[in-house]
Formats: C-alpha cells, sequence, structure tokens
C-alpha cells in the first residue's frame, strides 16, 4: 500500500462565470523514503496537486489515500495525519523570531512551550538555518526561507513532507543544496513530493513527473547529480 494514493483526481477553480479545470484524472503514488518531483510551468496546476495532495483541498472528483484512509473522512487539522506543508514564499510573520515561527504549528496542537521551541531548534538545525533561529524572517535571503519553512513543516514529525518550488528565487549556486537537502530528508524515511518549474528541479530525485494544463502526462528520467554536503566537514582543504 502506498503511502500517497491519487486516483483519478479532478479539480475545478473558477474565475469570475469561467469555471476551468485545474486537475484532470490525476493518479499519482507516493511510497516512504521516496522523493517525487512534478515538474511544470506555472499554471499547469503543479501547486494545485500538493494542496490536494495534501489535504488542504479537497478534490471534485476522484481519491485521495493517506496511509490507506481517504483525506476526505479525517477529523481535525490535517496536519494531524502526518503531512508537512513546506510553501517558502509564504515564511513572513512581522516582528517575531524564526524559531518562534518554527514552534508556531507545535504549540497550536499543544506542544509545551520549552518543548516546542527545542524541537524548532532541532529542526532548524536539521535544514541548516539554526543560524536564523534569532532573527526575523524578513531578514532572511530565498534559500534560508526555504530551511526555515522546511524546519517548520518537519517540526511535528510527518510522514510525508509536500514542498511547493523549494529553487524558486534561491541563488543558483545555492540551488542544489536545497535539493540536496531534500534527498537526506527522504533517505531518512520521510515521503517528499515537491513541484519544480526547472530541470535542476529533477536532479537526484527517485521519479520525476510533468504535468501541463492539469495533466500528469510524463515520467520524466531524473538527471543525475553529485550530492552536495549540507555542512561543511571541518577537514579543511
Amino acid at each position: 500500500m502506498s503511502l500517497l494514493a491519487l486516483e483519478g483526481v479532478t479539480k475545478r477553480a473558477r474565475l469570475g462565470r469561467r469555471e476551468r479545470l485545474v486537475l484532470k484524472h490525476a493518479t499519482l503514488r507516493v511510497e516512504a523514503g521516496e522523493l517525487v518531483s512534478i515538474w511544470g510551468v506555472p499554471r499547469s496546476g503543479r501547486t494545485t496537486l500538493l494542496r490536494v495532495a495534501s489535504g488542504l483541498e479537497a478534490p471534485d472528483a476522484g481519491v485521495v489515500r493517506f496511509a490507506g484512509r481517504d483525506l476526505a473522512e479525517r477529523h481535525g487539522d490535517w496536519l494531524d495525519e502526518g503531512i508537512g506543508f513546506a510553501q517558502p514564499d509564504r515564511v513572513s510573520v512581522a516582528g517575531q523570531a524564526v524559531a518562534d515561527y518554527v514552534a508556531m504549528g507545535l504549540l497550536a496542537g499543544g506542544v509545551a512551550p520549552q518543548e516546542a521551541r527545542a524541537r524548532a531548534l532541532e529542526q532548524l538545525d536539521r535544514t541548516g538555518a539554526a543560524a536564523c533561529a534569532p532573527l526575523p524572517p524578513q531578514e532572511l535571503d530565498a534559500t534560508e526561507l526555504v530551511r526555515v519553512a522546511l524546519a517548520q513543516a518537519l517540526a511535528r514529525g510527518p510522514r510525508l513532507l509536500v514542498v511547493d518550488d523549494p529553487t524558486r528565487n534561491v541563488d543558483p549556486l545555492e540551488r542544489q543544496s536545497v535539493l540536496a537537502l531534500l534527498r537526506s530528508i527522504a533517505d531518512d524515511g520521510v515521503a517528499v513530493l515537491m513541484t519544480t518549474g526547472e530541470a535542476l528541479g529533477v536532479a537526484g530525485v527517485d521519479r520525476a513527473l510533468a504535468i501541463s494544463d492539469g495533466e500528469l502526462r510524463t515520467e520524466v528520467v531524473p538527471a543525475q547529480a553529485p550530492v552536495v554536503p549540507l555542512r561543511g566537514s571541518g577537514t579543511g582543504g
């Protein structure tokens, strides 16, 4: 049984009096420990696919199952289902330190403040953003925002991590390190489903699929790329 399964998923969107199909009978499976990339241009349906897969939006037709259970039948917060959603361009809380931002979801789930902060700092360290902990999100660069968004999504220990376009706006020299981080998360047993709008976003993944006009059309061959270390080894050279 796949950890995540989308079966014949259709999603419509209405703009004024016009309606269009954003997703057309999308079928997708993601296994634990697998890194899957969905490649597509803006307005191809890629972000909607992620939102439906994570339970943030319900499909108009078809079924989304997580760990064998229909997400439409879930109760409570979607995060309780073991799904983490990271959207780097939405990391913005005025005047709040990054560590507090990462801990917010834990506090909302009833975790004690001291434990929530400790877990937030642990995930910031895991994603290479420990130095960002005391800073407000407004002071972070694009790469740091990605790492902080991932830390928040990972803080509650999800089995599935959903990430929307993690390399967008990231400096070209930093993109490979972000992908290496996602690879390491998948290697730890977490299923990772991400979108990308560039060829580099399929480097090193287990599977890459293309989406166009709301249809998952083609499975592309992932480009093989060397893994870039997340941190210096301290050996010099």
